[in-house]
C-alpha cells in the first residue's frame, strides 16, 4: 500500500514538472521514463539499463559502446573512447586499449589514460582517496573478469583479467568515464559531482530536480561530429505509473512515453501517435533459487512452472507488446541451441510433474516471488505477475508476490537468494538484456557470478555449464564462440533454471512531432539524430 501511495505521489510531482517545462524552446524532447526517480548522474547510473540509457550514455562515454544507428540488425560493439583493443599474443589475460586523442570532458579538461585509471580506482580500489562505494555497487557485476589495470602511456592502458576471457570486450560498455578534474574542482565530493557532472558524452546537464526532471543540453563540441545532438534540449521525467505516462503523451505534456499502457494502444494510434517496437535482446523471466532448501532444487518443479504459463494469452493481454519466451534468447538466435525440453503451455503435464515431486491438493506448493512496481525493462510487472499468479493457481501452486520499488528490488538481487533478507523468497522477477554472450547466459549461471560478486541470484550450479563456460572464455574464434554459447543455452533450458515468460519489444509511444528516431535492436537509444517538428 505504501508503495502505491508513493508511486502516485511521484507521478503527481512529474506531472507538475511537465507543466513547468511546457513553455520550453522549440526543439525540446520530453520523455516519460518508467523510473520512479532520476538515475544517478555520476557515471554509475542506478536503476538498471534504463538508468544507463538516460543518464549514462547521454552524459558519458565508455571505452567500447554500441552502434545504435540501425534498426534492421542487432547492435554491435563499436569504438568509443577506445579506438582499438586486443589481447596480447603471449598472454591472453592482458588487454591493450588504445585511447581516442583530442577528447575533452564537459569541464574542458582532457580525456586520457589517467582518467581511465582514475575511474577504475574509483570503482575497485578501496584504498584510493576517490573510492566510491556507489560506483562499485553499480559497476562490479558488469566487470567480473577484471583483475588489475595500469597506464602504459598517455593514450594506452592495459587491463588484466582473472583468466583468459575472450568475452571481456562485452563487459566494457558499462564502464563510463567521469572527469577527474571536475571531481577535484568540486572539493573531491561525489555528492557535489552528481549535482555538477562532467563526462565526455553528447549531452551536458542543465538542471536536475530529484524525482521530477533531468534537463540536458547538447554538447556542441562532442568529439564525434556525426553524433552532435540536433535537439535544443532533452527533458527526462520519471513517471512510473503507466496510465500517467500515457495520459501525459495524449495531453501533449510529453512527446515520448516508454512502455505505454497496452489497453490504450489503439487510442494512441487514433491520436496520431507511433507505437514503436523492435526485436530487442531482452527476456522477462523468473530467476529461481536452487539452494538446497528451495523447492526449485527439484527440476520437476522448475519444469512444471514453465509448463503452467499461457504465454500466448499474456501477449494478447499486452496487446501484442511482447513475444513469448522459451529461453533467454529466441529460437531464431544462433545461441539458442536445440533443447530437448520444450517450454510450452501444458497445465496437465505441469500437474503431473508436481505430483511426482510430492505436491498436490493436500500439499500445495507455496512460493514467494519478489517483483517491482515498475522499472527498467520490467514492462508491466503488476499486471503480468498477476496473470502468472492466476496461471499457477490453476495447477495448484500458491504464489505470493512481495512488491518492491525497482532500485530496492535490485538491491535484494545483488545480495543473492542466500542472503538473510531474502529468506523464504525463491523467485526473483527481474528482466535482463541478452545482447551478448556474457549477459545472455554466463552472467547468471557460473559460480564466479554468485552474489555478492555477480548476478547468479539463485546460486545455480551445473558441471556441464561450468565446463563450457571455461571453454568459451579461452575461445577467440567468433563462430566457435557462438557454438559454445548455444550449447550452454541448450543446457540452461533443459535444466529449466529459469521460468521464461516473454521477450519485450521495447515499446515506446511517440508524438508525430518526433523525427529521426531509430529504434535500434538494443536496450539503448541514441538521442543525437532526433529532432522535434514544430
Amino acid at each position: 500500500m505504501n508503495i502505491r501511495i508513493c508511486t502516485k505521489l511521484m507521478a503527481g510531482l512529474a506531472i507538475a514538472a511537465l507543466t513547468a517545462t511546457s513553455s520550453l524552446a522549440q526543439g525540446t524532447l520530453r520523455v516519460a521514463m518508467t523510473l520512479a526517480d532520476i538515475p544517478l548522474t555520476d557515471g554509475a547510473p542506478d536503476q538498471g539499463t534504463e538508468g544507463v540509457r538516460f543518464s549514462g550514455y547521454t552524459l558519458y562515454d565508455p571505452l567500447i559502446s554500441y552502434d545504435l544507428s540501425r534498426s534492421d540488425t542487432a547492435a554491435k560493439l563499436r569504438p568509443a573512447l577506445a579506438t582499438e583493443w586486443h589481447p596480447l599474443d603471449d598472454d591472453k589475460t592482458k588487454w591493450v586499449f588504445k585511447l581516442r586523442q583530442g577528447v575533452k570532458f564537459h569541464d574542458g579538461s582532457d580525456f586520457n589514460a589517467d582518467a581511465v585509471i582514475f575511474n577504475l580506482d574509483r570503482a575497485f580500489n578501496k584504498e584510493f582517496p576517490a573510492y566510491d562505494a556507489s560506483f562499485e555497487r553499480q559497476l562490479k557485476i558488469y566487470l567480473p573478469s577484471l583483475k588489475s589495470w595500469r597506464k602504459i602511456d598517455d593514450y594506452t592502458v592495459e587491463l588484466t583479467t582473472k583468466g583468459p576471457d575472450s568475452l571481456f570486450p562485452y563487459q566494457m560498455p558499462r564502464l563510463l568515464i567521469a572527469s577527474p578534474a571536475q571531481y577535484e574542482k568540486l572539493g573531491k565530493n561525489w555528492d557535489a559531482f552528481r549535482e555538477h557532472p562532467s563526462g565526455t558524452g553528447p549531452w551536458k546537464m542543465a538542471e536536475l530536480v530529484p524525482r521530477q526532471r533531468l534537463e540536458l543540453l547538447p554538447n556542441k563540441e562532442y568529439w564525434d561530429p556525426a553524433r552532435v545532438p540536433k535537439l535544443d534540449r532533452l527533458v527526462l521525467l520519471p513517471i512510473p505509473e503507466v496510465s500517467a505516462r500515457t495520459a501525459a503523451l495524449l495531453s501533449g505534456r510529453v512527446d515520448w512515453a516508454e512502455s505505454p499502457s497496452p489497453d490504450t494502444v489503439e487510442k494512441l494510434k487514433g491520436a496520431g501517435m507511433t507505437i514503436s517496437t523492435n526485436a530487442i535482446p531482452h527476456v522477462w523471466p523468473y530467476t529461481l533459487s536452487e539452494l538446497p532448501d528451495s523447492p526449485f532444487a527439484d527440476i520437476r518443479v522448475r519444469k512444471a512452472l514453465n509448463l503452467a504459463i499461457d504465454r500466448e494469452g499474456l501477449v494478447k493481454v499486452l496487446n501484442g507488446l511482447a513475444v513469448p519466451a522459451v529461453g533467454n534468447v529466441s529460437p531464431q538466435s544462433p545461441w539458442f541451441g536445440q533443447p530437448s525440453f520444450k517450454v510450452r503451455y501444458d497445465p496437465d503435464e505441469a500437474r503431473k510433474l508436481l505430483a511426482e515431486a510430492g505436491y498436490g491438493p493436500g500439499k500445495p506448493l507455496k512460493i514467494k516471488a519478489m517483483i517491482s512496481t515498475s522499472g527498467s525493462g520490467q514492462m508491466y510487472p503488476l499486471l503480468m505477475n498477476e496473470f502468472v499468479q492466476e496461471n499457477l493457481r490453476e495447477i495448484g501452486v500458491e504464489l505470493e508476490l512481495e512488491v518492491f520499488e525497482w532500485e530496492a528490488l535490485r538491491g535484494r538481487r545483488r545480495v543473492g537468494a542466500q542472503a538473510p533478507e531474502n529468506k523464504g523468497i525463491t523467485m526473483l522477477n527481474n528482466s535482463y538484456s541478452t545482447n551478448d554472450p556474457y549477459v545472455a547466459v554466463l552472467r547468471y549461471l557460473t559460480p564466479e557470478e554468485i552474489p555478492p560478486k555477480g548476478s547468479n541470484w539463485g546460486s545455480i550450479r551445473d558441471e556441464e555449464i561450468e565446463r563450457l563456460a571455461k571453454e568459451i572464455r579461452s575461445e577467440f574464434d567468433p563462430k566457435k564462440q557462438d557454438e559454445l554459447v548455444a550449447k550452454i543455452h541448450q543446457r540452461h533450458v533443459d535444466m529449466a533454471n529459469f521460468v521464461w515468460v516473454v521477450h519485450d519489444v521495447g515499446s515506446r509511444a511517440l508524438s508525430p512531432k518526433v523525427k529521426g528516431h531509430v529504434h535500434a535492436q538494443s536496450w539503448f537509444v541514441d538521442f543525437s539524430p532526433i529532432s522535434i517538428q514544430p
